[in-house]
């Protein structure tokens, strides 16, 4: 599956690395833009420029992980391209071009299931598309969970439990999924 990470989905440091872990072990494609990646870095800028330069280190270390990720956008597709929020036209247009199966967004209502469907694409909520990955794939995402976690704890210096970290993740379902997996 090749699927476009919109920036709300890059930004939140465990919901990225848990997909960028799924991504890693050819769960799926992932996709962005230099404007998704900016998008990204300017998040971050938001928490001042500490945070900025930090993502955009993480911004480059994604990109060496992940060379095909980057693709550009078809010219004239975005104009005859419709979403509630035409700031996120860009996504779907990206989608577009590049051949993309879903967008994986926290963003539901600003990208319509049934106008994503007309050009081919669906949308996934990223904590459905972790959940999913982890039910199909238990001993991949455990691992992936566990990485996770371990740099989690070191970062933060808290014994966070995987269900906890997953749940301040906004990533509730995979939490519970991979708490099964640890009973």
């Amino acid at each position: 599956m090749r699927a476009v990470l919109d920036a709300c989905v890059l930004y939140p440091t465990v919901m990225r690395e848990m997909l960028f872990g799924a991504a890693r072990a050819g769960l799926f494609q992932p996709i962005w833009s230099e404007r998704l990646l900016e998008e990204w870095a300017l998040t971050g800028a938001k928490f001042g420029a500490e945070v900025e330069a930090q993502a955009r280190g993480e911004i480059a270390m994604a990109q060496a992980a992940f060379p095909k990720a980057c693709q550009k956008t078809r010219p004239g597709i975005e104009e005859r391209l419709w979403l509630p929020d035409p700031g996120d036209l860009h996504v779907l247009a990206l989608a577009v071009s590049s051949s993309a199966d879903a967008v994986v967004t926290a963003n539901a209502k600003d990208f319509p299931r049934h106008i994503l469907a007309e050009e081919g694409l669906s949308r996934a909520d990223p904590d459905g598309l972790l959940q999913g990955f982890t039910e199909a794939q238990p001993e991949i995402m455990s691992e992936v969970g566990g990485k996770v976690l371990a740099t989690a704890r070191r970062l933060s210096g808290e014994d966070w439990s995987l269900r906890a970290l997953m749940r301040k993740a906004r990533l509730p379902r995979t939490g519970k999924a991979l708490g099964r997996l640890e009973s």
